[in-house]
C-alpha cells in the first residue's frame, strides 16, 4: 500500500512538472527518474508568531549530467508581532497599519500588533550542466509573493574542478528586485503616528479595513535592489574530511525601513508622549565569511560551521552551527543539533526616543537589529523506507534573548521589561522519494 501510494504521488508530481515545463503526456514517461523531497514545518513562539511551511522540491538528472531543480514553498504566518514601542505602566493605544481602527496594549506588557498575518508563495528553479575542462555552470531564478511584498531574482554560478576533482573553486552573482507595498502605504519616516477616533473609516469596534490609507502615508509602495557576489573553495582533505570556505558580498539599495515599526517618545519620567515611525538607511553593504567542515567517522558524521558577518550599519554577527549524525542499525540515525548566534546592535538602533532632543537621521527600535544572543537546541531522527524512500522527524527549541546595548531607562521605564526574550518550538517532518 505504501509503495503504491508513493508511486502514484510521484506520477502526479511528475505530470505536474511536465506541465510546468511545457511537456506532453508522452514525454512524462521520460521524466520518471525525478527525486522528490517534501517537508512540513511548524514554528511557534510563545504568545507571538506562529508559522506553517510546506516545501516540495524535485530534482531531475539527465544522461549528460545536466540537473534541473524545482522547488515550491508555501508559508502561512499568524499571531502578534512587537511594534517597537516600549512597555508602560498604563494601557497604550495605537493606530492600525491601514490607518483605520485602533488596538491597545495592556499595562506592563510589550506592545504587540495582533493583526500580523501573511501568506507567501515561492517558486525556485535552477539548471546545472557540466562544461568542458572541468567547468560546471548553473543558472536559476526565484519568484516570491506575499500580501505586501514581491521579490524577483536571478543567479548564475561557475565552478572549476582541480586536483583530480579534490579541489573546487566557484564564483557566482545574484540580482534581486523587491517591491514593498504595505497595508496603509509607506508612512512618512520619523513623523508622529496619528491616533484619533476621527480617523476615516474607524468604527466603535475598532475594525481594520484592508483598503484603508494611513494618514501618515507618503506613497503606496517602494522598491529595493540587491546584488550578491559569492566566491568559494571546497577541498577534499582525505577520504573522511571535507572543508569549504566562502566569502560573500551584498549591496542593497532602496527602501529598507519596516513600515510597521514605531518608536516611543519618552519624557524625563519615562512616560510615552507620542509614537514615531522608524527610519533606516537606504543602502547597506554586507561582508560574510563562512567556514564549514565535515568529518566521517566509522559510525557517525560531524558537520561544523562558523559564519562571521559585518556591515556598514554596525551589525556584526557570529554563528556557530554543529550537527552530529549517529548511525544506528538498518541505516536509521539520530542527529543532535546545536546553534549559537550572537549579534551586535546597529549604529542607529535605540529602544526609544527622548522628548526635547533633536531627531536623529535614522532610528529603529526593532529588536531584530539590536544586540542579542540566540540558541537553538534540537534533534533529528531519520529512517529508511521501502524502495529508497526516506522519512525524518526534527524537533528543536529556540530562544532569542535581546540585550541592552548600553541605554539608560528613565523614570518608570526602569521598572519595565523592554528586552523580552522569545521562546519557540520548531517541529518538522520530511519525506524523500
Amino acid at each position: 500500500m505504501q509503495l503504491k501510494q508513493s508511486t502514484q504521488l510521484k506520477s502526479l508530481l511528475t505530470t505536474a512538472t511536465c506541465a510546468l515545463l511545457g511537456s506532453t503526456t508522452t514525454q512524462a514517461n521520460e521524466l520518471e527518474n525525478w527525486q522528490f523531497d517534501t517537508a512540513l514545518m511548524v514554528y511557534s513562539e510563545v504568545d507571538r508568531v506562529s508559522a506553517a511551511e510546506a516545501i516540495i522540491a524535485g530534482e531531475r538528472t539527465y544522461d549528460n549530467d545536466q540537473v534541473l531543480n524545482l522547488k515550491l514553498t508555501l508559508d502561512a504566518l499568524t499571531g502578534a508581532s512587537a511594534n517597537g514601542a516600549v512597555a508602560q505602566p498604563h494601557v497604550q493605544t495605537f493606530t492600525r497599519p491601514s490607518g483605520k481602527g485602533q488596538y491597545q496594549a495592556d499595562a506592563n506588557t510589550t506592545p504587540l500588533d495582533d493583526t500580523f498575518k501573511d501568506t507567501r508563495v515561492q517558486l525556485t528553479g535552477q539548471w546545472t550542466q557540466p562544461l568542458s575542462d572541468g567547468y560546471t555552470w548553473s543558472v536559476g531564478g526565484n519568484f516570491s509573493k506575499e500580501f505586501d511584498y514581491m521579490s524577483l531574482s536571478g543567479n548564475t554560478n561557475i565552478a572549476k574542478d582541480f586536483n583530480k576533482k579534490n579541489t573546487t573553486v566557484s564564483a557566482g552573482i545574484a540580482l534581486a528586485f523587491d517591491q514593498i507595498k504595505p497595508k496603509g502605504g509607506i508612512p512618512d519616516p520619523l513623523t508622529p503616528m496619528i491616533i484619533s477616533d476621527l480617523i476615516s473609516g474607524y468604527d466603535d469596534e475598532g475594525e481594520d479595513d484592508d483598503d484603508g490609507i494611513n494618514p501618515s502615508s507618503i506613497a503606496s509602495s517602494d522598491n529595493k535592489t540587491t546584488v550578491d557576489l559569492l566566491f568559494g573553495v571546497t577541498q577534499v582533505i582525505n577520504r573522511r574530511m571535507l572543508v569549504q570556505m566562502n566569502y560573500s558580498f551584498s549591496q542593497v539599495d532602496g527602501y529598507m525601513t519596516d513600515p510597521y515599526k514605531i518608536l516611543s517618545v519618552l519624557d524625563i519620567n519615562g512616560i510615552s508622549q507620542e509614537y514615531r515611525y522608524e527610519k533606516r538607511p537606504d543602502s547597506r553593504q554586507k561582508h560574510a565569511f563562512y567556514l564549514q567542515t565535515k568529518y566521517h567517522f566509522e559510525h557517525s558524521i560531524i558537520d561544523a560551521s562558523y559564519r562571521f558577518m559585518t556591515d556598514d550599519w554596525g551589525i556584526n554577527s557570529h554563528t556557530v552551527d554543529l550537527r552530529y549524525r549517529i548511525m544506528l542499525a538498518g541505516d536509521h540515525y539520530i542527529e543532535p543539533h546545536l546553534r549559537f548566534y550572537k549579534q551586535a546592535a546597529a549604529d542607529f538602533y535605540q529602544p526609544f526616543l527622548n522628548q526635547g532632543t533633536a531627531l536623529p537621521e535614522f532610528a529603529s527600535a526593532d529588536y531584530r537589529i539590536g544586540e542579542m544572543d540566540t540558541y537553538t537546541l534540537g534533534i533529528k531522527y531519520g529512517m529508511p523506507m521501502k524502495s529508497g524512500q526516506k522519512l525524518a522527524f526534527r524537533v528543536e527549541y529556540y530562544n532569542q534573548a535581546p540585550k541592552n546595548a548600553g541605554f539608560t531607562q528613565p523614570g518608570v521605564l526602569a521598572e519595565q521589561q523592554i528586552y523580552e526574550s522569545i521562546d519557540a518550538i520548531i517541529a518538522q517532518v520530511s519525506y524523500s522519494f
